[in-house]
This record gives C-alpha cells, structure tokens and sequence, in this order.
C-alpha cells in the first residue's frame, strides 16, 4: 500500500448526536483508499454514533465530509450507496426468513442490472464459498459465524469503495473473532476496499488495521498506525 494512499473519506470536526445530546464532538480523520482504519474506544465513546452519521443515518451538526475530495452537504443512505459506500451495522443484520440467495438479491436491489448483481454473486462467493452451498437455505437457520459473513456479503455484492463495520464480531464465540477478522483483511486486500471498522475486540483489529483513531468521550484521543499499539503499555496509555 502506498505511503501516502488517496483520500478517499475526508471528515472535518464533525459533531452530531441524539436529540439534543451530543456524543460526537469535533471529529476529523481520513481514510485512503484500500486502508483498513480501526476506530476503538470503550462503551459509550461515540463509535456506532460516528459510523450512523457518516452513512446518513443520523445528522450532521457541524463540519465537513468529503468522498473523492467532493463536498457532501447533507448524507444520505441511498446516494451513498449509489457513490460506492456500505454499511454493515451491529448484530448479524440479515433478513432471517429470506433465504441466503434472496437475502443478496433484496442486498442487490440498487444494481442496475442482472449482470452487475451477477458479477456481485461471483464477487462474495469467491470470498465466502461456504455461503454457495447454503443458496436456499433460510439465513435465520445459519450460524452465527454464517450469518456474519451473509451480513458482510450483502453490502460486498455491491462492491463498495469503502465500507464501515460495526463491531463485525458481535454475538461470535471468541475462536471465530479472529477468523471473521481474516475475512475483512481479505476483502479489503482482494478488492480495494477501503474500511472504516469499528471493534471492541482492541488486540484482534489491531492485527489487520493499517491506521487506528482512539475515541475517547466523543474525541479522538489518538490517531496513528496501528504498529504504534503493538506494545502492550503504549496501548493501555492510549486506550485507558
């Protein structure tokens, strides 16, 4: 990866919350184009709030955000997706009746046609060949683990330029966390991606990240390489 990639994601203090309560105060990072960028911080830090804001779920008080160095005024879920960005919240989000087949199709459904919902098909089952198998099968009937990778695998039929997890190992049992973290390095690598991840599990994202921001109340209180926390009392200064 180049030194210095494109920057592909600009946010400039960027503040929002809920209501009248803000939780995000003055944000700025960046990300390049095919990084993986860790954001990591305790309970209550603003993480999850931060990622909704970025995909358009929740309003943007003040600042800036940028996508290619062009200026978004206000962010909207369906223009985002149409420019190349997914999200995939916490906690398994699949359509548990569907099966996994129409679980990618309803993922599919801004494509404009078959062929690209057909390449986006190829595209996830060469990342995640176990989910072939399992075309017809209720998602709801899947693993934990196997649910994960449908929920990745729905915004990757898309082939997004730049995706943003939250806490993708939510609900797995601690031997697939590092597992479910491979796949993620994989997309990023295989395809270019670009990946804003959000995980509790410091230690395991630490391993794929390339850069790391550490929230702390809203700010962030450390922005380097992830390299930089390899050491185990640089991370508890940083993190605690």
């Amino acid at each position: 990866m180049p030194e210095e990639p494109c920057r592909l994601l600009m946010v400039g203090d960027l503040v929002t919350g809920y209501g009248k309560k803000q939780v995000v105060n003055g944000v700025t990072l960046a990300i390049g184009a095919g990084e993986i960028v860790a954001l990591i911080g305790h309970n209550g830090a603003g993480k999850s709030t931060l990622l909704k804001a970025l995909f358009g779920l929740l309003p943007i008080w003040k600042g800036r955000m940028a996508l290619d160095g062009k200026e978004l005024r206000a962010t909207n879920p369906r223009e985002l997706l149409r420019a190349g960005v997914a999200y995939v919240p916490q906690g398994n989000r699949v359509f548990p009746d569907l099966s996994v087949r129409e679980n990618l199709e309803m993922a599919g459904v801004t494509l404009p046609n078959d062929r690209r919902l057909n390449a986006g098909f190829d595209r996830v089952f060469s990342l995640f060949p176990m989910l072939k198998p399992r075309l017809h099968q209720r998602a709801g009937t899947l693993s934990g683990g196997e649910k994960q990778m449908l929920a990745l695998a729905n915004a990757l039929v898309l082939s997004p330029r730049l995706l943003f997890l939250d806490e993708p190992s939510l609900g797995l049992s601690p031997p697939l966390v590092p597992e479910a973290l491979r796949h993620v390095q994989q997309v990023s690598h295989d395809s270019g991606t670009a990946v804003l991840i959000v995980e509790q599990k410091v230690r395991e994202v630490l391993k794929i990240a390339h850069r790391v921001f550490v929230l702390r109340n809203g700010s962030i209180a450390f922005s380097g390489l992830a390299a930089d926390l390899s050491d185990e009392n640089k991370l508890r200064e940083v993190y605690l």
